[in-house]
């Protein structure tokens, strides 16, 4: 998988080279290009923003540096050019899955009050929202969509099991894990998990997704 972010900060891009996410890279399992939109700007000071029309507060982000930045990242549209916008559809775990079989991603981080619209209705295949909150920037949704995508792509993650059993995958939070040692601070890790009955030890774990779903997240239960 190849995926290329549009950014004012591309430095910011740094913090996938640590984990999980930076030994992928290193073992060349995906390809992470971030471009910097202002070296597209045709404006001799390499201005990116200007005042709305139509007034307002804020600034917004110009069209033509993120359309020539687009232009000469993917001339052809081969990737899936995903907005990170407030107002975009909300990320979940059904999006993380479609998007990781995709072979290129095109993540165009906004700034300021927004991009204008027209890059949206030429460039733009969907919008991405992470959530009902508004951030000074697309960085870190983006990189919050690169992790997520990135656990499903194949040899990323040791276990493939991972990611079937975890919170969402099967429409529930997932269930309490516990390790050693057997007791901490008075607290001891549940009779069935060391009873080595492993229908006993499913049945647990379903009922205690279940629970903490009823609890947590009610809404995910609706029509099951």
């Amino acid at each position: 998988m190849r995926i290329d972010v549009l950014t004012l900060f591309p430095e910011m891009f740094i913090a996938l080279d640590s984990s999980l996410i930076g030994r992928a890279r290193e073992k060349a399992l995906f390809e992470l290009c971030c471009h910097n939109i202002r070296d597209y700007s045709c404006d001799k000071h390499k201005k990116c923003d200007d005042t709305p029309f139509g007034g307002g507060a804020g600034m917004v982000m110009t069209p033509q540096p993120i359309h020539d930045c687009i232009q000469a990242v993917d001339p052809q549209h081969k990737a899936k050019r995903i907005y990170m916008s407030p107002r975009g559809k909300k990320l979940n775990q059904d999006i993380v899955v479609n998007l990781s079989k995709c072979d290129n991603l095109l993540l165009l981080c906004g700034h300021y009050e927004g991009v204008d619209q027209r890059v949206i209705d030429l460039d733009i295949d969907m919008e991405i929202s992470v959530g009902d909150y508004v951030l000074s920037g697309g960085e870190l949704p983006a990189m919050t969509l690169i992790d997520a995508v990135l656990r499903y792509v194949p040899n990323v993650l040791g276990n493939s099991q991972s990611t079937a059993e975890e919170s969402f995958s099967s429409g529930l939070l997932e269930y309490p894990h516990y390790t050693r040692p057997q007791e901490f601070c008075g607290l001891c890790v549940p009779d069935v998990l060391i009873s080595g009955n492993h229908k006993n030890i499913d049945k647990w774990r379903r009922e205690q997704s279940l629970e903490i779903t009823r609890r947590v997240r009610a809404d995910l239960l609706e029509g099951k």
